[in-house]
């Protein structure tokens, strides 16, 4: 896997971190673990290194996911996490590599469920709009490891989903 792929991938989880961050903070507005978390993702997809940077903020990302008051707030915090640790992706041929890629826009396809009043409806239209987001490049680089499994909770249920979807569309 090239570096440029790595950062297509950062990008991607970054995004949809982005669109969450907002949640954690109205929550927690004094944490800046998440909003570190999306600045050493950033500083990765716009060129530089991977670092220890990108570890130590998504360590602490994910430790304001552990700590966060709500469902929502954890989902925010973890996709930062997600994001700054997706510059990290393993080559290795495992599923589990494929929530370093797909998890951050499951989360958000979860927080969009909640927010609607758990309304399932919801999450599949967000799974679309990141179906559509995905480029090409993260297509692929998502095909060469096996898929998903469907897990036991909802979001790797929406990952397992969104994997499916994209490995499905065309021309990827």
């Amino acid at each position: 896997m090239t570096v440029e792929e790595l950062r297509v991938v950062v990008r991607f989880a970054a995004a949809a971190a982005e669109e969450l961050l907002p949640v954690f903070e109205r929550r927690h507005p004094d944490d800046g673990r998440p909003r570190a978390a999306l600045e050493a993702a950033r500083v990765f997809v716009e060129g530089a290194p991977r670092t220890r940077l990108q570890r130590v903020a998504s360590v602490e990302a994910h430790r304001a996911a552990r700590e966060a008051a709500t469902e929502v707030a954890r989902l925010a915090a973890q996709a930062a996490g997600d994001a700054a640790a997706a510059a990290y992706l393993h080559p290795l041929a495992r599923a589990t590599q494929v929530g370093h890629i797909l998890r951050a826009a499951a989360d958000a396809a979860r927080v969009a469920e909640i927010e609607a009043g758990e309304d399932a409806a919801a999450a599949d239209r967000a799974v679309e709009r990141w179906r559509e987001r995905a480029p090409a490049v993260l297509v692929d680089v998502l095909r060469r490891y096996p898929p998903a499994p469907a897990g036991r909770n909802r979001v790797a249920r929406l990952v397992s989903t969104l994997d499916s979807v994209l490995r499905e569309a065309p021309g990827g």
